[in-house]
């Protein structure tokens, strides 16, 4: 009996060993750096890699003061052994992501027990936001895992001391992942150990030594640059300045986490019962979510990945109240309505290289009549395990369909999108000595591939 629980258990690992290589590490370099904030991270990682100088953030030769270094850094170490222009900037990322789903899982499982943990997990690690957010070289990962768990750890109540300084050390770094934010996002945790000061004021102690050295360090080799544009433009900025060129209504992050939570979103409806927060732990979740929603909101300049810090706490709710829902007939029509959704997943990535090329808003999305009936087959089959009693299998069933799906997107769809997006196409297939005019949009990724900076075609 032992043996097979063992051989089970050992079954069981190397299956979501599988899974979570499929979703994290299987194509990642299929197309190259995106945008221009990938290309852009990624020069200046490996400039840091070339030159030694681990504090000033340098973008050609020049400071770049945007955003702290640990991304810079995380990409410095993949250069460093010796990773390829494409797999040393998002290898750490992907890497972060999936250190951070084993603690998030292994947080859940001793607060709440193996189930709410295994649902909870699943559904993270298979979110639209947080997958695809895995799959590039920016800085809302980092910033997200480590800040997510710092918060879990608080989550506990009273904390011991190897405890308090672990929450400090992620508080601290998620600082240097993405500045001051990660502090404004903490009042909830602050506000829930308001009994116990001086486990705050540790967390807090902690986090500043963490994080102070760089700051410190930064400015005092670059003086009034640093903090005017740090600070002042990227930091404080982003409430009200209009130049920044992200404002957004006040209800935009709504849709944002709608969809982020994809397929996963028609379980949100578990989260307005009130049952659930009689447990302190579930209602800290609740503040987390609330808190970063409304934080948010406020700010005039808003993109999508600054929500990613609310889903790892969404997601465990959502655990929660999976495991806790008697009512089978609530969980039968909310999987069969996630199981239907998975039938857009084609339509969408088939739009995704349009999409990242003129906008979501211009993308034609076009549903095949082809994809919903697999999606009814996977809706019936969640429904027939839930209804013998075999919720984890129900689960489990949607979140190998979004396996596929990623597998069909990194090895049909990335491809094309290489072609239509990244510079790495361009680069690859031609001599590039300077930008054209149709091309300015890729002016980081171009420069990134040709290694130097290229000027503007006359």
């Amino acid at each position: 009996m032992l043996s097979d629980i063992r051989s089970t258990r050992w079954a069981i690992a190397g299956l979501c060993g599988a899974t979570l290589f499929f979703l994290y590490f299987f194509g990642l370099t299929r197309t190259g750096l995106l945008g221009p904030d990938e290309p852009r991270y990624a020069d200046i990682g490996r400039a840091m890699a070339q030159t030694g100088d681990w504090i000033t953030p340098r973008l050609w030769g020049k400071p770049w003061f945007e955003k702290p270094p640990l991304l810079y850094w995380m990409t410095a170490l993949g250069f460093q052994a010796g990773l390829d222009a494409d797999l040393a900037p998002r290898l750490p990322v992907a890497l972060a992501s999936i250190a951070f789903l084993v603690f998030f899982f292994a947080a859940l499982r001793r607060e709440f027990g193996e189930r709410p943990a295994f649902y909870a997990t699943m559904i993270l690690a298979t979110s639209a936001g947080w997958l695809a957010y895995s799959h590039v070289a920016v800085t809302d990962l980092p910033m997200s895992g480590a800040f997510a768990g710092a918060m879990l750890i608080v989550m506990r109540g009273r904390l011991r001391i190897t405890e308090s300084v672990a929450a400090g050390a992620l508080l601290g770094l998620a600082i240097l992942a993405k500045g001051l934010v990660p502090l404004a996002l903490f009042v909830p945790a602050l506000w829930f150990l308001r009994r116990h000061v001086g486990q705050a004021l540790s967390i807090l102690s902690i986090a500043v030594l963490i994080a102070a050295p760089w700051y410190v360090l930064v400015m005092l080799r670059n003086g009034a640059p640093f903090f005017d544009v740090f600070f002042l433009q990227q930091t404080f900025g982003r409430f009200a300045s209009h130049e920044l060129g992200h404002e957004q209504p006040f209800w935009f992050y709504l849709p944002v986490l709608l969809a982020g939570l994809f397929p996963w979103t028609p379980f949100l409806i578990l989260l307005f019962r009130n049952r659930a927060y009689q447990d302190r732990r579930a209602t800290f979740l609740l503040a987390w979510i609330i808190w970063a929603l409304v934080f948010f909101s406020v700010f005039l300049n808003k993109l999508p990945g600054y929500l990613l810090p609310i889903l790892p706490a969404a997601a465990a709710l959502l655990g929660i109240s999976i495991a806790t829902e008697t009512r089978s007939a609530r969980i039968v029509t909310l999987l069969a309505a996630s199981a239907v959704l998975l039938c857009f997943i084609p339509a969408i990535q088939d739009a995704l290289p349009e999409a990242l090329l003129a906008g979501f808003s211009r993308a034609h999305i076009e549903l095949s009549a082809a994809w919903v009936f697999p999606a009814l087959i996977v809706a019936a089959a969640s429904i027939l395990l839930e209804r013998t009693h075999r919720r984890e299998a129900a689960v489990a069933i949607i979140a190998i369909t979004v396996v596929v799906g990623v597998i069909r997107l990194v090895w049909l769809i990335y491809p094309e999108i290489d072609r239509l997006d990244s510079a790495r196409s361009i680069s690859h297939s031609q001599s590039i000595t300077c930008v054209p005019s149709h091309d300015r949009s890729r002016r980081y990724g171009l420069s990134y591939y040709a290694n130097r900076e290229l000027p503007d075609c006359n």
